[in-house]
């Protein structure tokens, strides 16, 4: 088993020196391991294409099985420790930037009090990519903020959001009251990137209004929402953000939040899992916990 997670660390790492640091192990033990696995399929099984480290075709093949072994033997151990009563592993859960920044760390914190043999994991990114993980069985579970045709995974809508407009306290709009999508869209604006689940919303809002998202002024594209924050407070632009993300900046007067006329911009996210996967006792014991607590989060 130690052999077989030092040659999945290698190439999710590209790297023999990476994988030997996050194993905690060193380079040579790490190589040895390689070695003994080639040795016994009579294969080689990685090859360097450059500064990294890749697989070859026989060691793709493998690096498929030994991925699935060690999710076995992983949730194997979950299983005894359930049955026993102690409910211990990692659960790693991927999620979009404003659950994962802005609600799941509360609740893990929460969780973790609850089950402390349970040590968790976010991986932030964007929905598409995390849809995309989920979909090909590196995580277990997503929380997105955005929903589209995937045949292979599952959606439940899990919590909600609203989407502002936010601008800097000086903005020509800050004595109004509202405006409309046809003011935004000759406005100056900052957008995120691509596959994030707050553009997707708000491309889909202006397509039901008549518009296009090349119809925007675009000034930025950025791929994180604390930098957005930054830019719109900069006076780059204005900008469609969460409401949850910019909440201590409205309150303490360095953004303002404008309305847009006739129009509710809320959201839903969406907890995501493969179809027909059978989810493992820890990630079972978290999705429980999470559904017990999505009303009281999203009540705030």
């Amino acid at each position: 088993m130690r052999k077989l997670d030092a040659f999945c660390k290698v190439i999710e790492f590209k790297s023999f020196t990476r994988a030997a640091k996050a194993m905690l192990l060193s380079q040579p033990t790490v190589s040895e391991h390689i070695r003994f696995l080639e040795n016994e399929l009579g294969e080689k099984l990685l090859e360097r294409q450059g500064r990294e480290v890749e697989p070859t075709p026989v060691g793709a093949v493998l690096y498929g099985y030994a991925r699935k072994i060690l999710q076995t033997r992983r949730e194997a151990i979950q299983a005894v420790e359930q049955f026993s009563g102690r409910l211990a592993g990692r659960i790693a859960i991927g999620c979009g930037t404003i659950p994962g920044t802005y609600i799941l760390p509360e609740l893990v914190g929460s969780f973790h009090k609850k089950y402390p043999a349970i040590k968790t994991t976010l991986r932030i990114n964007s929905s598409r990519l995390i849809a995309e993980e989920v979909l090909g069985g590196n995580l277990e579970i997503g929380v997105v903020g955005a929903k589209w045709n995937e045949p292979g995974l599952s959606w439940n809508r899990m919590f909600s959001d609203e989407l502002i407009l936010a601008a800097y306290p000086g903005h020509r709009w800050s004595a109004k009251v509202a405006v409309s999508l046809a003011e935004i869209v000759r406005e100056p604006i900052i957008v995120r990137e691509r596959g994030s689940g707050t553009r997707k919303v708000f491309s889909r809002i202006l397509v039901e209004k008549g518009f296009r998202e090349q119809d925007l002024q675009e000034v930025a594209e950025i791929g994180s929402t604390a930098a957005v924050k930054e830019a719109v407070k900069a006076g780059i632009g204005v900008a469609i953000v969460s409401r949850r993300a910019v909440s201590d900046e409205i309150q303490c007067g360095r953004l303002i939040s404008i309305a847009i006329k006739d129009q509710k911009l809320k959201r839903p996210f969406y907890l995501i899992q493969r179809k027909n996967r059978e989810l493992s006792p820890v990630i079972s014991a978290f999705l429980e916990y999470m559904q017990e607590k999505a009303s009281l989060l999203n009540d705030r």
